[in-house]
């Protein structure tokens, strides 16, 4: 199996994540490509950092603090970027720049002026692939919704819903962090830390949205350091849209057909440890899916004259890319994470996404996000309903 040489630039949470993905990837059984960590950034990496992640992948040449370095080296070919929302302009555009194919974090920029310096790089260097990381489409209940939306088995949808809901922050006493902070998340709050993530099933089927009216809160306005000192927290930890719209023309739907998509992005959520869901209701048949009941989706399907009740399938491990688990394993997040890795590498591989739905977040895509967060945050200070005409 030929390689892809990989560097890492921030070396946290999803940092981890992605090494222990690329350690699993035997787990795949059909991806042509298999990438191989070659490459360690972070500003502030510690000899312990470094040393794990060199005991994960022995493969490592190249261990710095500075990304420019990094994006440099001529034994990387594509780098994966996890580090906070205003290094995205300036990190993403210098890895574009040099030539290295990119799969980057979401939001894909601190705001819609970064987010389009990042495409305006990615146009200056259209071989390089470019997407934007976002696990929860490769869940096996929202791959099964979104084969429902591509066969149009919804019939006329008149509503849907979708939504990331986090619990953790309800106590006040959780050390602030840079997603707590204006000049490090963005003015979107939630949105930039959580919103993109409800977007890819809506997005890739296709529907366009025409407005959106929104209600955001800031509920824990200050947070302790780690040293008990507290500091003022203003981004937003909830953000709830209400947008308009339509399925579009793949549909036969006109302007008049529109109908409600609602989007909760929420940090504070009682009751969440981390659910990502998705509801989609037509006249010819309904389902919702939820990580809370992560192997199980809620299927309706209305036949005329007969009793409505919604019956329950068992998921198990029903999967984009095919791997050695058995049908009947249940599913899991770091299975996701790994799915949505392979989506990447298979697409470099074989030049396209294997169908509609199997392929990353692209960066256009990730603009129409940074479009409806901009609109969200000027339906809320104005109280109002925007137009997005997206």
């Amino acid at each position: 199996m030929s390689t892809i040489r990989f560097g890492l630039i921030g070396l946290g949470m999803m940092g981890r994540e992605f090494a222990s993905a690329v350690a699993r990837w035997p787990h795949l059984t059909d991806v042509g490509l298999r990438p191989e960590i070659t490459g360690i950034c972070s500003r502030r990496m510690s000899p312990e950092q470094e040393n794990w992640y060199r005991a994960i992948a022995p493969s490592i040449k190249i261990a710095t603090p500075d990304y420019r370095e990094l994006v440099e080296h001529p034994e990387i070919d594509a780098v994966y970027v996890a580090v906070p929302h205003h290094l995205h302009a300036e990190v993403f555009s210098a890895a574009i720049r040099a030539g290295k194919h990119l799969l980057g974090e979401k939001p894909f920029g601190i705001d819609e002026t970064a987010n389009a310096e990042i495409l305006q790089a990615i146009d200056r260097r259209p071989e390089a692939v470019v997407r934007c990381a976002s696990q929860f489409a490769f869940l096996p209940g929202a791959q099964r919704i979104a084969a429902m939306l591509e066969a149009d088995a919804f019939g006329h949808i008149f509503e849907a819903e979708t939504g990331f809901l986090h619990c953790s922050d309800l106590n006040p006493e959780k050390p602030i962090n840079w997603k707590r902070r204006v000049e490090t998340n963005g003015e979107y709050g939630v949105l930039g830390d959580l919103g993109m993530h409800t977007l890819p099933i809506p997005l890739r089927a296709g529907w366009r949205l025409h407005s959106v009216r929104a209600v955001l809160a800031n509920i824990v306005r200050e947070r302790p350091d780690t040293h008990g000192v507290q500091h003022v927290c203003d981004t937003w930890d909830n953000a709830t849209l209400l947008c308009e719209a339509a399925a579009g023309p793949a549909h036969g739907l006109t302007s008049a057909e529109r109908f409600p998509l609602t989007i909760r992005a929420h940090r504070i959520s009682p009751g969440e440890m981390n659910s990502w869901y998705i509801k989609v209701f037509g006249t010819r048949a309904s389902a919702t899916f939820s990580t809370k009941d992560i192997n199980r989706l809620w299927l309706l399907e209305h036949r005329r004259g007969a009793e409505q009740a919604w019956r329950q399938i068992d998921l198990g491990y029903d999967t984009v890319f095919p791997t050695i688990s058995a049908p009947t394993f249940e599913f899991g997040f770091s299975d996701a994470l790994l799915q949505m890795w392979a989506a990447f590498v298979d697409e470099l591989d074989r030049g396209t996404p294997r169908s509609r739905f199997a392929g990353c977040l692209t960066p256009e895509e990730t603009a129409i996000g940074h479009r409806l967060f901009t609109a969200a945050l000027q339906s809320h200070a104005e109280r109002s309903v925007v137009p997005v005409a997206l």
